[in-house]
């Protein structure tokens, strides 16, 4: 095999995990490409922003911008891979000018469209039979006059992340609770008033703190058969306005009955490439509710990785090796973390869990997603020790408001 040369569209700590990861399997320097250069990459030897393109979310200009890559850098296998919801979806549809330029996997457009968008999936929740909250919607024309067929409290998100990413208002989050109409009335008002005027889904409150969360990983290949699942027990979710939904810790669990269900699911219909879920456990009626499903490997998917499943292997060995593979459940216990251990010691309140985490720090069975050794430049310790330390800042300031203010 020619020495691959993984290409990474977009610049935040999933790209740094996908990066680490082709690191430690292939010893290879990543290269990314994306609209802009976060923090996260920055002063990296794992990984390179090498296009910085503000206009990339246009079909020509991403057409453009990879084949002019490709040209530049013949002579290597590059391996594409998608680190964000629009990244993906501008490869679907665009697979035809990629294909025998870059080894990838990637789902078909209309599968994107209509799994990425909420109501669309919960709509094929349905007909797989895969439970998911109580669940309503709204438009920017009946938000103040609709009925809510649940009571208060009410989760407020977006159905089209994609374009409520690149909206802005005052105080946004990435998901609301609304606890009473005043509260359902002004959100709804404050996300209207910016570019974001598409449905809003309402959901049913599921009791429960964040160690109730499940997020499972999945690479199905270019077969469209499920060969890695990899499923964590969220022990914290980041708490800024824009991080919550994201994780701060994670330990590594399986559930083979939850695992049937969801390959069979993805099997079904016929997804091809990383795929992310995230739910709750439900203590009501012991079922697990299906939040939403991202077309990529989750920002937190690093934890697969940490626990002896490297994400780059699977991807290769299908992409660009093309070795047959079969079905693996990740089953190694693990603890990963982006936040600083002293943050768990002080807001996870479940005693068992976190006497859990603490031993497997003890074994040295812990990863920390932005912390690599074989990365160490002086720019960024300072700031990576800064970012550790905001975390106790952004915790107290910010832990548990899922509301119009800060």
């Amino acid at each position: 095999m020619e020495q691959i040369l993984p290409v990474l569209l977009g610049s935040d700590a999933n790209v740094y995990g996908m990066a680490r990861s082709f690191y430690m399997q292939y010893g290879v320097t990543s290269l990314a490409i994306g609209k802009g250069a976060l923090a996260a990459t920055a002063n990296s030897k794992l990984v390179k922003m090498a296009v910085i393109e503000p206009n990339l979310e246009d079909d020509a200009v991403f057409c453009k911008t990879l084949q002019t890559f490709a040209a530049q850098h013949t002579g290597k296998t590059l391996v594409l891979v998608s680190c964000g919801d629009n990244y993906t979806g501008l490869m679907a549809r665009n697979r035809a000018a990629l294909e025998g330029l870059y080894h990838f996997a990637c789902p078909t457009p209309e599968l994107v469209e209509q799994l990425d968008t909420k109501e669309f999936f919960y709509q094929a929740c349905e007909a797989h039979g895969l439970a998911y909250p109580k669940t309503f919607s709204c438009t920017n024309q009946n938000y103040k006059t609709v009925k809510l067929p649940f009571d208060f409290p009410c989760i407020i998100k977006a159905s089209n992340s994609v374009a409520y990413w690149n909206c802005k208002f005052p105080h946004k989050k990435k998901v609301f609770i609304a606890y009473n109409q005043q509260e359902f009335d002004a959100i709804c008002a404050a996300i209207y008033s910016s570019s974001y005027q598409d449905n809003l889904v309402l959901q049913e409150y599921i009791p429960g703190d964040d160690n109730c969360m499940r997020v499972l990983n999945c690479y199905s290949g270019q077969d469209h058969k499920v060969h890695l699942m990899a499923l964590g027990r969220p022990l914290l979710e980041e708490q800024t306005p824009e991080g919550i939904g994201n994780y701060a810790a994670i330990l590594s669990i399986k559930d083979e009955e939850l695992m049937e269900k969801m390959k069979a699911f993805l099997e079904d219909v016929g997804w091809e490439g990383f795929s992310n879920f995230d739910m709750k456990y439900d203590v009501r009626d012991g079922k697990y509710k299906l939040f939403e499903m991202n077309p990529r490997q989750g920002r937190s998917s690093f934890f697969v990785t940490a626990s002896g499943y490297n994400l780059a292997k699977w991807l290769v060995e299908d992409v660009v090796e093309h070795k047959p593979q079969g079905l693996t459940i990740a089953d190694t216990q693990h603890l990963w973390m982006i936040a600083p251990a002293g943050i768990l010691k002080k807001y996870l309140k479940d005693k068992e869990l976190l006497a859990q985490a603490r031993s497997l720090m003890r074994q040295g069975k812990v990863t920390h997603q932005l912390f690599c050794k074989e990365d160490f430049t002086l720019k960024r310790a300072i700031w990576y020790v800064k970012n550790q330390l905001n975390n106790y800042r952004k915790y107290k300031r910010y832990f548990g408001n899922k509301s119009l203010v800060d």
